[in-house]
Parts: C-alpha cells; sequence; structure tokens
C-alpha cells in the first residue's frame, strides 16, 4: 500500500501543478487566442507569469516588458504561425528580437517534460508486479520497485563493496580460541 498511496499522491500533486502551468502560461498556447484579448488582459496574464517565474533572487523575464513584445509580435507573426512550438520557431529566425517571449516560449513548452517520471513509475510497477509476484511482500515490492526506478544509479554500485559492509555489519563472529 506504502508505494500505491505514494503514486496516488504524486498523481495529485502533478496534476496540480498541470494546473496551475495551464492557468499561467494558456495565453500562449495559441496565438490567435493571444491576438484576442484586450491589452489590459494580456498585462494581466504577463505580470502573472512574471510574478510565478521570480524568486527572490532571480527574475527570468520582466511582465511589463513580455507585454510589449507580444503585443507586437502578435502583429507580426504569420498567419501559418498557430501553436507554441511554431511560435517558438518563428522566434529563432528573428533572434534576440523578442527576448522576454523566447524566454516564455522556452519555459512554456520545456515544463511538461518533467510529468514523464510519474508516468515511468506506473511502467516500472507494472513491470515488477506481474502475475509470477502477486504474493510478495510490501517491503520487497518497494524495494524493487525503488531498485527498479532508479537503475541507473543501481548499475553504478560495487556489489563486492556491499557484500563485504553488510557482512561485516552483521557478521556473529565467536571466537572459539582459548
Amino acid at each position: 500500500m506504502c508505494i500505491i498511496d505514494q503514486a496516488v499522491t504524486s498523481m495529485n500533486t502533478r496534476f496540480e501543478q498541470l494546473q496551475q502551468y495551464d492557468t499561467l502560461f494558456r495565453f500562449l498556447y495559441n496565438i490567435n487566442t493571444m491576438r484576442q484579448l484586450n491589452d489590459d488582459d494580456l498585462l494581466k496574464c504577463c505580470m502573472d507569469l512574471d510574478l510565478a517565474l521570480c524568486s527572490e533572487s532571480s527574475r527570468d523575464l520582466d511582465g511589463a516588458d513580455l507585454c510589449a513584445e507580444l503585443k507586437i509580435f502578435r502583429e507580426i507573426v504569420p498567419e501559418s504561425v498557430r501553436t507554441a512550438i511554431q511560435c517558438l520557431q518563428y522566434l529563432w529566425t528573428i533572434r534576440d528580437s523578442f527576448p522576454n517571449t523566447a524566454i516564455a516560449y522556452g519555459i512554456l513548452l520545456t515544463v511538461p517534460v518533467t510529468v514523464a517520471s510519474a508516468e515511468r513509475s506506473f511502467s516500472k510497477l507494472k513491470l515488477i508486479k506481474n502475475y509470477l509476484r502477486s504474493t510478495m511482500s510490501q517491503d520487497r515490492f518497494c524495494g524493487l520497485a525503488i531498485l527498479s526506478i532508479e537503475k541507473d544509479i543501481a548499475s553504478t554500485l560495487d556489489y563486492n563493496d556491499l557484500i563485504h559492509e553488510f557482512s561485516t555489519r552483521k557478521a556473529r563472529k565467536v571466537d572459539f580460541r582459548l
């Protein structure tokens, strides 16, 4: 139950994060949607994004500058460009003209990649908990799941050192010398 509870909690957290992500970046998804926003709504969206992406010591972009760039960008971008990835590709062709816009689209298109870890965990669970292992204990199941998910780290371990360390800790030596 431990691994299932952790998976459910992780999935709930992921969905909440994706909802926040969608709320922040929705105005950038489609250029036609952005063209329909009035200037005040666009400024609010840009300032919300600026607030979400800033930390105590640094800022990824400036909300007011992003708004000014997007007002111009939505007018000059060709009609054939519609999606966020097409917008970023178009921004690469006109390098350094819209720095805040390029940063916003770069973040928009890279953040969803982080959801893959939850999907990887579920696929590993399916591999580990097959019909042959349906009777194993929870501790062993959790241990196997961690080993399988962290396969890259586990493959670099030196098993001889681990066996030696385990044997020295668990050995019950009886000295029969008199």
